[in-house]
């Protein structure tokens, strides 16, 4: 496979190919803004995505352009950087270029690969139609898709046990997404739904998060697990912990030797890293994380550099470092100070480091547990914290005040201003309804 090539820069300078515009590779680009390179950034979508408040687009809270920002609108002020909008296929680490879907090729100097994770269903992908997991936008509309239909399906079938399949709604797995996504379907059902309809009470939605772990919010406290434990207990959440997923189809899942029938069920489990190990040939672990060396470079290839989700990156401890926006933004930095310095033919900085700023998550309306190390909170000091941490991370001063209007008018009213149907027919059609005689 050869094709074309498309053009690495007319400057004669060093050309950096950064691919994945999210937070790893965004902050790559950005901290090369005066290095003396082009930086060619490639992603299949045109936009960056704040993941962590995806799951809030998900359950109507949020409109996805409140999380998301187009990549050339981020990198317009920066002269050495051009956006290519593409899908990579392939890695040519022999000849050093990336191939394009279109059947191009992107030659580099160096190669920074950023390119996150995808859902892991442990073997069992055919679970995916059923039980969606949460990375991207089109995720976060289909799940809200799923969730309002089957209220309004509800509404308007007589039969009793039909109504409570879908009323029923299970969030499988007990991390940060599983616990934000329960806590969220709960408000929604119990407080911005619960007017809305005449046949039916959305607040007698059953919302059951399973977890197949001892507890919920592994990489948290003990302490804070528990707390977030019932704090979902309290919005009316049926928390199950030490049980795993052992079937799951349209109707419902099986834990262990009980069913649960739900017409709604959302994944939260599992990742699994992108397809880079593949294109790079390379060493990585059994979720597909590429195996780097201490400055992130790939081994045997110094030019290539593996960051974020990507990558298996491990701490002083020898601890994985987790994958989480901060750690990712780290890596980006770090990366671009290891390239500054060889085109500059500077001295190498020290190995990576990873620096931990703490773990997050929110369980509902004014509840959350915020883990800073030595210092433990949780409550409503711990939304407040949680709440301008995520919004200091937004991209963008339009995002950052989109977001926090929503969530005044949210708190105030206990309302959901994106509570939109929108979807092809063939996404959860209405109970007996046949697909053939609609318009």
């Amino acid at each position: 496979m050869t094709g074309d090539h498309l053009p690495a820069g007319s400057t004669g300078r060093p050309h950096v190919v950064v691919v994945g515009a999210g937070f790893g590779g965004l902050t790559a680009t950005q901290s090369l803004r005066h290095a003396p390179v082009d930086v060619t950034v490639v992603d299949r979508r045109n936009y960056h995505l704040f993941q962590p408040l995806l799951y809030q687009v998900a359950t109507a809270g949020l409109s996805p352009a409140d999380i998301a920002a187009p990549i050339r609108g981020i990198l317009g002020s920066q002269r050495n950087a051009t956006v290519l909008l593409g899908k990579v296929t392939d890695i040519d680490r022999a000849s050093r270029a990336i191939l394009l879907d279109t059947q191009q090729r992107v030659p580099f100097d160096y190669l920074v690969v950023a390119t996150g994770a995808r859902h892991a269903y442990f073997g069992r992908d055919e679970w995916a139609d059923v039980a969606p997991g949460l990375k991207k936008i089109e995720d976060a509309t289909s799940i809200r898709r799923r969730l309002l239909l089957a209220f309004e399906q509800a509404e308007t079938i007589a039969d009793a046990v039909e109504q409570r399949r879908l009323l029923s709604f299970v969030v499988v797995g007990g991390g940060p997404t599983g616990v934000e996504l329960a806590g969220a379907i709960a408000e929604l059902a119990k407080k911005a739904l619960a007017k809305d309809f005449r046949r039916i009470d959305p607040r007698s939605a059953h919302v059951i998060l399973i977890e197949a772990g001892p507890r919920l919010l592994s990489a948290f406290p003990e302490s804070l697990s528990a707390k977030a434990k019932r704090a979902l207990e309290n919005l009316g959440v049926e928390v199950l912990l030490g049980q795993a997923v052992s079937a799951c189809d349209a109707g419902g899942v099986t834990v262990g030797n009980h069913r649960i029938e739900a017409r709604t069920i959302v994944w939260g489990a599992g990742v699994a890293a992108s397809a880079a190990a593949k294109w790079l040939k390379a060493a990585h672990d059994r979720v597909g994380r590429v195996e780097v060396s201490p400055d992130l470079s790939l081994p045997g290839s110094c030019e290539i550099f593996v960051i974020g989700d990507t990558a298996k990156v491990v701490d002083a401890a020898g601890k994985p470092v987790p994958g989480i926006a901060p750690a990712a933004k780290q890596q980006g930095r770090y990366v671009a100070q290891v390239i500054n310095a060889r085109v500059r033919s500077r001295a190498a900085p020290p190995p990576f480091r990873y620096r931990h700023l703490g773990n997050l998550a929110t369980i509902g309306r004014k509840a959350a547990v915020v883990d800073f190390g030595r210092l433990r909170l949780s409550g409503q000091i711990a939304w407040l914290l949680w709440g301008m941490a995520h919004l200091f991370f937004l991209i963008g001063f339009r995002n950052r005040f989109a977001v926090l209007i929503d969530w005044l008018w949210s708190y105030i009213t206990y309302g959901r201003g994106s509570r939109l149907i929108v979807g092809s027919n063939h996404q959860a059609q209405p109970i007996g309804v046949d697909r053939g005689r609609q318009a």
